[in-house]
């Protein structure tokens, strides 16, 4: 942010004292002999006088403005009469003296103020000529070269690795201070049968086969009731799916999420062009093309869908305050129900407006109500039988990306995660005085997803600090300790959308109260979401989440690492390449557009089979979307059945040929065409 000093025009040494004359054969302005770094100077009245946790001062520096008003830099070449130094002038034997004109016209002074410098230096122009890579917007900390510090890690480049001076690491930030990899506290909740179940050996024997081995038991009924039950839960909750895709489904859009229904008889998809399309997956392994609806004039994209409980109609939203309503049934074709969130009676609050987005909704257990997350910083919930939102949460300081109900059999109790780094408890029971019953501290950033187990208790979040938390609500913080915590004090403020996150910069909560922090995927570009595993195909095991680098990543709850499904591998060239399209409409130009890139942004774990379908943003640059299959197959890379592995459609499941080219000479015509692929 500009300094609100900034000047506007050059001043002279009269009007300003703090005026510095800028002479090019003043000693004081020439280069020092030794190596040290850049000295960084803090901008005035933006540095507290408070140490943090650690003994370390957090410097804010100054943020120059885009562009540089009132400053003009001039530069005036002479030529230089020979090789004679300045030390030839002591000795007086440097010639007769010059003459004063020519003197005044070597020696002109620039007047520049202390703020003009300080644009100057902080100039993103500037910037790439004295950085060999620049980082852009991003925010630069003072970094102590301690000795007894360790250089950081430097592993091979993914073309959004953080970039800048090379630093060593704090002492108590970066890598070093990531929590510990097992969990204990993850540990203890594996032991306790609450999320998923241990093996039970009988004898010391490792088996390279254990499942045939435990369906052989299975068959003979060998063991009590205890340990066949046992058996069949370890069957099913080591059944991961793997990164082999038996189906691809192509869009001519990203696609931003995708879910199964509880039942897993239904799932749906959301496409930035506006559409949701629906899909019988009763037989998990054997899709059928269901049907597909619109969101008129949205804004940007579908950020949302919630499937009511009983499968009867899908709720989704864009960047407006109207969310849509539609039946699932392929004969209803009537057009969805609009429903205005902004419509909340006569009285408006204060601060209240009429126009926002929404980023996030969800149905209730009873299927009665909607909560929503938006971008004016409340959680809105909205009566389906009165038409108007019943109730509305201005709890948050920034936009409002996710919530979820705490409980599928009671509405009563909410969760909101931020971008301003906090996950926040609602009972709507005592909401009288419109104050939260509990607060969730530990993300740095701000939360990109939440997700509830259902429970009652345990609720999953992911953040643009790059970790995914798992919290147990006997652990929140209180309203009143929350108050006199401002959680803007431990963020940096980073910018996602364009810029790496540098692990060097983490500095952990000093108010953490999550239980499990999971590390390893990528929060970028785009709110990536998280889930707990269902506890009918995997006994609640695991939790997961998309990733920027093109992989599902799926923890045990000591935060070790179970399973991976590289999305990006199952995917990379499955369609041919139309040069008429536009690659980089996400990118910077000339940047990836080359490539083929993918970023998970949703996946979904069916039920009641070792099934998930990823919905990534896929193709070259980005540009277009895939909504894969992914299987357990025993780690086979063929096979026999049907369908075929790697089966390439259209978005309504449709076989096509043209999948399947190499793209060729350039035609007019887009060998992707809206009525051939989006033909609903």
């Amino acid at each position: 942010m500009a300094d609100p000093r900034s000047p506007e025009s050059f001043t002279s040494e009269d009007d300003d004292p703090r005026t510095i004359v800028y002479d090019p054969m003043d000693p004081f302005w020439q280069e020092d002999d030794d190596d040290d770094d850049m000295d960084y100077l803090p901008a005035q009245g933006d540095i507290g006088d408070d140490e943090d946790e650690y003994g370390d001062e957090d410097l804010n520096f100054y943020d120059a403005a885009e562009h540089l008003r009132g400053v003009e830099i001039a530069l005036e070449l002479t030529e230089d009469n020979g090789d004679e130094g300045e030390g030839e002038d002591d000795d007086g034997n440097g010639g007769s003296q010059p003459d004063p004109d020519e003197t005044a016209n070597i020696r002109r002074p620039i007047y520049i103020t202390r703020d003009q410098i300080l644009e100057i230096i902080g100039h993103a122009g500037l910037g790439r000529l004295f950085a060999t890579e620049f980082t852009g917007r991003r925010n630069f900390r003072f970094h102590h070269n301690d000795d007894e510090d360790e250089e950081e890690e430097t592993e091979q480049g993914t073309g959004y690795d953080p970039v800048g001076p090379t630093t060593r690491r704090r002492r108590n930030r970066g890598r070093v201070a990531f929590q510990k990899v097992p969990s204990d506290e993850g540990r203890e909740l594996m032991n306790s049968g609450i999320f998923g179940t241990n093996p039970r050996p009988q004898d010391t024997i490792k088996r390279k086969k254990r499942l045939a081995y435990d369906i052989m038991r299975r068959e003979l009924g060998a063991g009590s009731d205890g340990r066949q039950k046992n058996a069949n839960w370890l069957m099913r909750q080591n059944m991961i799916p793997e990164s082999v895709a038996d189906t691809i489904i192509h869009y001519n859009a990203r696609c931003y999420s995708g879910q199964f229904s509880d039942d897993g008889n239904f799932f749906f998809s959301c496409a930035q062009d506006f559409r949701v399309r629906m899909y019988d997956t009763s037989n998990p392994y054997d899709w059928k093309y269901y049907k597909t609806v619109v969101y008129p004039y949205g804004q940007w994209t579908i950020t949302d869908a919630s499937l009511s409980p009983d499968n009867r109609f899908l709720a989704y939203s864009s960047i407006r305050s109207i969310v849509c309503l539609a039946p699932t049934d392929p004969e209803d074709e009537s057009e969805p129900n609009l429903l205005d969130f902004a419509s909340i009676g006569n009285h408006h609050g204060r601060g209240y407006h009429t126009y926002f987005g929404i980023w996030s909704i969800r149905f209730s257990g009873d299927g009665r109500e909607i909560v929503a997350g938006t971008g004016d910083n409340s959680v809105y919930v909205y009566d389906i039988e009165r038409r108007q939102s019943i109730l509305r949460i201005p709890g948050h300081q920034d936009d409002v990306n996710a919530v979820c109900f705490g409980d599928s059999q009671s509405p009563h109790i909410l969760y909101s995660g931020s971008d301003d780094t906090t996950l926040k408890v609602w009972d709507r029971r005592s909401l009288g005085d419109g104050r939260e019953a509990g607060v969730f501290l530990g993300h740095t950033e701000g939360l990109t997803y939440v997700d509830s187990k259902g429970d009652g208790r345990h609720v999953l979040s992911n953040g643009k600090d790059q970790t995914a938390k798992l919290w147990d609500l006997r652990k929140m913080i209180s309203k009143e300790k929350a108050d006199g915590i401002d959680p803007k004090a431990y963020t940096t403020g980073f910018e996602y959308r364009s810029n790496a996150y540098d692990d060097n910069d983490y500095q952990p909560h000093p108010h953490d109260c999550s239980l499990v922090t999971f590390r390893g995927h990528k929060v970028l570009k785009t709110l990536i979401r998280c889930h707990f595993s269902p506890p009918g195909s995997t006994d609640s095991r695991y939790v997961y989440s998309g990733s920027y680098d093109g992989s599902v990543y799926v923890w045990n709850l000591d935060a070790t690492l179970a399973g991976k499904v590289d999305v990006l591998k199952a995917t990379k060239n499955s369609r041919p390449r139309d040069p008429q399209l536009l690659a980089e409409t996400y990118d910077f130009y000339g940047r990836n557009g080359g490539n083929w890139m993918t970023c998970v942004r949703d996946a979904s774990w069916h039920p009641n089979a070792p099934v998930i379908a990823a919905t990534s943003w896929n193709g070259w640059g980005t540009s277009q979307g895939t909504c894969t299959v992914h299987t357990w197959n025993d780690g086979l890379g063929e096979d026999e059945a049907e369908p075929k592995i790697g089966k390439r459609v259209n978005a309504q499941l449709q076989y096509d040929e043209r999948l399947y080219k190499t793209m060729g000479r350039p035609s007019r015509r887009h060998i992707f065409t809206d009525d051939w692929l989006d033909e609903d």
